[in-house]
């Protein structure tokens, strides 16, 4: 039987919170001409950890009756009976404290202000709302899940700086193809769990045919960092071959050769963030910066 720790390191869905933390830190980077100072780096990235975590904490305690009825997640801590729901709680709430206080202490009061807002976002409204209310539910919620590269980017430089948007730009639109794929391949256990996606609410076609749609609209988007003079052409030439592979995956689906499929999108999806996101950070060390157009001041209240 798994420990206890591992129960709980469970809680903080590592893998997807690393995804989380590597898009921060992309946005730390590119955020200033050279190395980021530490601080910012080190304590900036371990806030931005502890809210990620805390958020994927709390979604496993509102989360744990349809938990329970999904293949994919009925062996997860809380429906298999090795954590209770007011340890569950605790563990979220200690991390989200943890996280916001070093975030104040140690970074910024913006990063702080917008990680807890993305903690929110997701932990609250995404999950314990807007999951259960619309099929639109991860295009609205995803603004939460797009928010790390701007909090890395707040970290280092205190502002919000349009550059720093377009990257978050770049995930909430990945988020649609990327999700709905495993919501294709999912579709039974979200009926059953009565979850209105996209595929259980307008069936499987027309989710597919959205897919293709929000793939198209990621290429162009994936464009606009060399467009805008934030990245180079060595970043460019990586998002359109990213994303020709990409649009071969969605024009596939429209006639899969298989159920498994729709998984093999979402996995590619996986590896195309994280390849487009180390192609910016790549760039950004091959060519000198760009001029930097101005940021948006942040003014603390009182």
């Amino acid at each position: 039987m798994p420990s206890t720790a591992s129960q709980y390191w469970a809680l903080t869905k590592p893998r997807v919170v690393a995804l989380i933390v590597f898009t921060a830190l992309v946005g730390m980077f590119l955020a200033v001409p050279g190395l980021p100072p530490w601080r910012a780096l080190v304590f900036g990235s371990l806030g931005i950890w502890l809210a990620a975590s805390s958020a994927a904490a709390i979604n496993h305690l509102l989360d744990q009756r349809i938990d329970a009825l999904m293949a994919r997640t009925a062996h997860r801590p809380l429906p298999t009976g090795s954590l209770r729901s007011w340890q569950v709680l605790a563990f979220a709430l200690l991390l989200g404290a943890l996280s916001m206080g070093l975030l104040v202490w140690q970074v910024n009061a913006l990063t702080a202000w917008l990680t807890f807002a993305s903690l929110i976002g997701y932990a609250v409204v995404y999950t314990g709302w807007l999951k259960r209310a619309t099929p639109q539910n991860i295009v609205i919620g995803g603004i939460a899940g797009a928010a790390p590269p701007a909090l890395g980017w707040a970290a280092v430089t205190g502002e919000l700086h349009p550059h720093a948007l377009l990257l978050v730009l770049i995930i909430f639109v990945w988020t649609p193809p990327h999700f709905w794929a495993l919501a294709i391949f999912r579709r039974d256990d979200y009926a059953r769990a009565m979850i209105p996606m996209l595929p259980v609410t307008h069936g499987v076609p027309y989710t597919r045919w959205q897919i293709l749609f929000y793939t198209v609209l990621l290429v162009v988007v994936s464009v606009l960092p060399w467009a805008t003079g934030m990245s180079g052409l060595f970043y460019l030439g990586g998002a359109l071959v990213l994303g020709a592979v990409f649009l071969y995956y969605a024009i596939r689906l429209m006639n899969p050769p298989n159920e498994l499929f729709a998984m093999q999108v979402f996995n590619y999806s996986v590896v195309y963030l994280m390849a487009l996101f180390a192609f910016l950070l790549a760039d950004h060390w091959l060519l000198p910066p760009p001029e930097l157009v101005p940021a948006i001041p942040f003014e603390p209240v009182g």
